[in-house]
Parts: structure tokens; C-alpha cells; sequence
């Protein structure tokens, strides 16, 4: 896939990794990942796997990659349909599906036991393949997410699930990936960086996912995911051993303080940190706070 280079920098400049691909058995399609480490030979601390969410991609963690990948393996995979994977048109863009993905390409990779890291829909996601393989998490850090239920959802994004105008919004327009940029990092940010943000979704078909991870939200029971949210959030406490870290960008409208406050209800034991000039984009807003708490739950 071609995708054109925007902004006054190339984005390029700011993700100097090497493209991996795996190919589905299923259906085929390429997901793309990240796969940086130390050289051969070299000591290696345990792996790191992080998970993003929508409308970000993989690298929404260059920063993580570029400063724990000469002492640790760090994975990051693009779900299908977002970042550089392949963005198949007639794909069912599920949460089963994406655990699914995850799986198998952990799998693939034959990872030992690892320090999970997720974010957004990286939560559900991630946290989703961490409860049916508790044995596989080591450490687990928990950005600005939910992985239970919840009733609570901003009109902005309830506005993207009207059908026909959601479409127009997110795929003709490209409305959530722009809006994401306004309103999700505190600080304004370079062309270069928002250039790499939207770099992926360049047209209809490659806002595919966007749309679907939107409308793939369960508010409800009747909702084809909400019996995999179910399994994730009672599953949660199958992790109570691992430790955990709660980094909070608290400027966040979509998941606020609430969010935070539950999951520190479901981990007591877990730290949290709450960056209070940060925002949904906390790696956008306070890379360096985010590595040093990365750094301190790799110590435990």
C-alpha cells in the first residue's frame, strides 16, 4: 500500500522501523507490525507488546520503541484495517477478531511471558488476549482506556454510529481522525506528527476500520460484541498477580477520571499516575512521564 507524505516533514523521519507482516490464515490479509530489539547477541530484558487504539496506529508508540528497543523486544502491531496492515473492505471488524489477530500473531512470534502496554481500543484488545493467557503477562500498563462495560460515550462519537451521515462524517470526510487531532493532545501538534496520524487513512476505503471500530463500541446485549466485553471485564481479576501500572492523561473527555477510578476499583493494588496536563494523547502530551513509569513497572 502507497501512501502519500504530507505535512511540512516527512513523518518517516519520526518512525524509522522496520515494516513485519504477517499473513492471516483466514482471510489472507497482511497485518503489519512493529519488531524492534536489541542486536544479536546482545542482553535482552523481557518483551514488550503494545496495543494501540482507534484512530491511532502503531506509531502512536514511536516513542516507546525508540527508547526501551535497545534493552527490550518491543512489539506493536496495527489491528487490521488501520496503520500499515491491509485494509480489507468486507472484513468483520470485531473485538473477537482483533483478540483473535492478537493471538495469533503473539503466536507467531513465540513470545515468552511479556510487559503488556495498551491504550484506547488497545485495551479491550490487549487486555482481551491477556485474560485467556494470564500465564503470558508479566506486567501490565493500562493508558486511557475501558476493558467493562459502560453506558457513557460522548455525542461526538455517537454522532460516527448514525447511519449513513457516520460514514460520510468518518470515511468521506475523515472527520474522527481529524477531530482526534484537535482535541486529544493538550499541546498542538507538528505537521510531521499529524501527517504520521493521518498518513494511513488517505482515502474511503482506508477509513474502513475507523468507521467499524466505532460502531463496534457494545452498549448494549444485542450489540455482537457484548458477550466479548463480558468475557474480558469478568476475566479481568485473573490478572490480579500481575503488577500494574494506571497512567492517566487526565485531560481526557472520552475516558476521564471516572474510567480511572474504576479501574483502580478492579486493581486496588495497581499505581496510578495521573498526568494532569495530559490528554487522551498522552504520549503526544508527556512521552518522557509515560517511559519513566514504564521503566519503573519493568523494575518490579
Amino acid at each position: 500500500m502507497v501512501m502519500k507524505q504530507t505535512g511540512a516533514e516527512s513523518w518517516r523521519g519520526l518512525y524509522p522501523f522496520k515494516s513485519n507482516y504477517l499473513y492471516l490464515p483466514a482471510e489472507g490479509q497482511r497485518l503489519h507490525y512493529v519488531d524492534e530489539g536489541p542486536a544479536p547477541g546482545a542482553p535482552q530484558g523481557e518483551p514488550i507488546l503494545c496495543v494501540h487504539g482507534n484512530p491511532t496506529w502503531s506509531f502512536f508508540y514511536r516513542a516507546l520503541v525508540q527508547h526501551f528497543k535497545d534493552k527490550h523486544r518491543v512489539v506493536v502491531p496495527d489491528h487490521l484495517g488501520m496503520g500499515l496492515s491491509d485494509k480489507p473492505q468486507d472484513y468483520d471488524y470485531t473485538l473477537e477478531n482483533h483478540i483473535f489477530n492478537l493471538e495469533t500473531l503473539v503466536d507467531k512470534l513465540g513470545l515468552p511471558p511479556f510487559t503488556l502496554v495498551v491504550h484506547d481500543w488497545g485495551g479491550p484488545i490487549g487486555l482481551g488476549y491477556a485474560v485467556r493467557h494470564p500465564e503470558r503477562i508479566k506486567r501490565v500498563m493500562i493508558m486511557n482506556t475501558a476493558a467493562f462495560r459502560s453506558k457513557r460515550m460522548p455525542w461526538t462519537i455517537r454522532l460516527a454510529r448514525v447511519p449513513f451521515l457516520g460514514a460520510l462524517l468518518v470515511r468521506g470526510f475523515n472527520a474522527f481522525v481529524r477531530g482526534a487531532l484537535r482535541v486529544c493532545a493538550s499541546n498542538p501538534l507538528s505537521p510531521a506528527v499529524r501527517a504520521g496520524y493521518l498518513a494511513p487513512y488517505d482515502s474511503w476505503a482506508h477509513r474502513v476500520a475507523v468507521l467499524r471500530f466505532v460502531c463496534d463500541v457494545p452498549l448494549s446485549p444485542s450489540h455482537p460484541s457484548y458477550k466479548t466485553l463480558v468475557e474480558v471485564e469478568q476475566g479481568l481479576l485473573r490478572l490480579s498477580r500481575a503488577p500494574k501500572m494506571l497512567v492517566w492523561g487526565a485531560q481526557d473527555h472520552v475516558f476521564g477520571r471516572d474510567f480511572l477510578a474504576r479501574w483502580q476499583s478492579i486493581y486496588p493494588d495497581a499505581e496510578a499516575r495521573s498526568i494532569e496536563t495530559a490528554n487522551h494523547y498522552l504520549l503526544e502530551d508527556a512521552p518522557q512521564v509515560v517511559i519513566q513509569a514504564l521503566e519503573e513497572l519493568l523494575e518490579r
